[in-house]
């Protein structure tokens, strides 16, 4: 299309993977997979290896044809990987009892002998299980370079490099972080389906004691962006593929968008550059720790909540302790402040709109025995319907005046508007929960729990209808689950393989879908 004609916008240097050079040992305890340790410099990943084995490794190949000889996929790769991709043929007794799959090692490596799980077109899952270990190796080496908001660079280069060599013809967004590359697709359809990832890293000190622990002081991808970049780089892979053999049946825009963990956030830079240019409808995904490896979740309606902050100064006099009667006391301003007015906002918008007021800051003098003259609080605003969203900064200004006013301190409030609530179309959900059906088997797929927490892939669903999935990343059977915004954060690997499946099967799905 005319939008992406024209170049990268930067110079890009030539293909280097500094990740190809990782081999790293298998995870220690609790994450019980070695996929990475076979992780050869110089492979890559656009290319499906079509060398025939040496037959002295495989003495049972010795007399065989070459023309009889399995895929590469199926007599060459290391069973640490191909059971890493793959999921287990049925769900134990006990992982029902506990809503949890069975995770069995050494399971097949073939999708089509999987209970309820689709192939993929075009010997894809050949490229999947053959060039698994890479993507693992792609995840490992963003882990250990993490980039904050605005500084993405190194992993914009990274993406970009990957896609010009598989054929694709990326464009590098303005500021040089961040990536916008269309797939053509072959056949008469004008469809475009938009798939979206983020690339930042959050401030934290990574503390987990693991081979590919972040090596910047003070960055860690502590919010699964890595996979995110990994999953949506291995779906562009495949899906190149397919277009390269005219079987994709409409045009998929990959989208790596920066700065999703600031206000404000990355998403309006890759709109305002044209990535939702013709887009019928967008797709993406989030890790989910809750949720074991080899489950997905989506929900039609709500899945995020808005995310706005509020800022309130009262200021006053100030004076003695012990004559609160001739100032304004401050302290107890603040203090109804940060009481009544979530208590009154509960009571002023309809419940059902799932708004949410919490202060996390309150500041207001030093000495035990001085009213101080100026306070200050803070607090965030959470919201899951888009039209109380509209309404709640007027109406939380009005009451903390209405509060403060009888307390004769004067108030001044500043509304910091954050991201709007993600909504998922629910023709949107449809798809993923079919795409998610056919990728991981049908008893995989759980309804996904509300987050009040704020994700800026709302702004793109405020333009196209989408949705966004969450992605099982935690370890089958821990006894204890961790959460996205921890320095420890890390996840199952199994579950890149299990999110590239899940996005083709998307895209695919949503090109061919009649409502969106």
């Amino acid at each position: 299309m005319t939008a992406f004609n024209g170049g990268s916008g930067r110079d890009l240097p030539a293909p280097k993977r500094l990740y190809q050079a990782i081999r790293d040992a298998p995870q220690p305890g609790r994450h019980g997979n070695e996929i990475a340790q076979r992780h050869h410099a110089g492979s890559r990943l656009t290319k499906l290896s079509t060398e025939v084995p040496t037959r002295g490794k495989r003495p049972e190949l010795a007399a065989m044809p070459s023309d009889s000889l399995p895929p590469p996929s199926e007599r060459e790769q290391p069973e640490t990987v191909t059971s890493a991709l793959t999921l287990p043929k049925s769900t134990s007794p006990e992982g029902r009892a506990k809503g949890r799959p069975s995770v069995r090692a050494g399971s097949p490596s073939r999708t089509d002998a999987l209970t309820g799980v689709d192939p993929l077109p075009g010997h894809l899952d050949r490229w999947l299980a053959s060039r698994g270990a890479e993507l693992v190796g792609v995840r490992r080496h963003l882990h250990a370079h993490p980039e904050l908001s605005g500084q993405e660079f190194e992993t914009t280069a990274l993406v970009a490099r990957e896609l010009e060599v598989a054929g694709l013809s990326p464009r590098v967004l303005p500021k040089g972080n961040g990536v916008i590359c269309d797939i053509p697709g072959s056949g008469e359809s004008d469809r475009v389906i938009a798939l979206r990832a983020d690339l930042d890293a959050l401030p934290l000190q990574d503390i987990k004691d693991v081979p590919y622990r972040s090596t910047v002081d003070g960055a860690c991808h502590a919010c699964g962006h890595d996979v995110h970049t990994t999953v949506l780089l291995g779906t562009g892979l495949m899906l190149a593929q397919l277009a390269e053999r005219g079987e994709l049946p409409g045009r998929v825009r990959l989208l790596f968008q920066p700065s999703e963990e600031v206000i404000p956030s990355g998403a309006p830079e890759v709109i305002a550059a044209g990535g939702l240019k013709d887009v019928s409808a967008i797709f993406a995904l989030h890790c989910a720790p809750q949720l074991p490896v080899g489950l997905l979740g989506i929900r039609s309606g709500p899945m995020t909540a808005a995310a706005d902050m509020v800022d309130i100064t009262l200021r006053g006099p100030g004076g003695h302790t012990a004559r609160p009667h001739l100032t304004s006391d401050l302290v107890h301003a603040l203090s109804r402040v940060v009481v009544d007015v979530p208590a009154l906002l509960d009571r002023r918008v309809d419940p059902r709109a799932g708004v949410s007021m919490v202060f996390g800051a309150v500041h207001a003098g030093e000495a035990a025995n001085a009213i101080p003259s100026v306070g200050r609080a803070r607090a965030t605003v959470r919201v899951l319907n888009r039209d109380a969203w509209h309404e709640v900064p007027g109406l939380i200004s009005k009451l903390i005046d209405d509060v403060v006013t009888g307390t004769g301190a004067q108030a001044e409030v500043v509304y910091h508007r954050g991201v709007p609530p993600v909504i998922n179309d629910r023709h949107a959900a449809a798809v993923v929960a079919s795409a998610a059906g056919a990728a991981l088997g049908a008893e995989r797929v759980v309804e996904a729990e509300i987050s009040m927490g704020g994700e800026d892939f709302a702004f793109y669903l405020e333009q196209v209808p989408g949705a966004m999935m969450r992605l099982g990343v935690g370890v089958p059977g821990a006894e204890v689950l961790g959460d996205i915004h921890q320095a420890g954060f890390d996840v199952d690997e199994r579950a890149i393989g299990n999110g590239v499946r899940v996005m083709v099967h998307t895209a695919l799905g949503a090109l061919a879908a009649p409502a969106l």
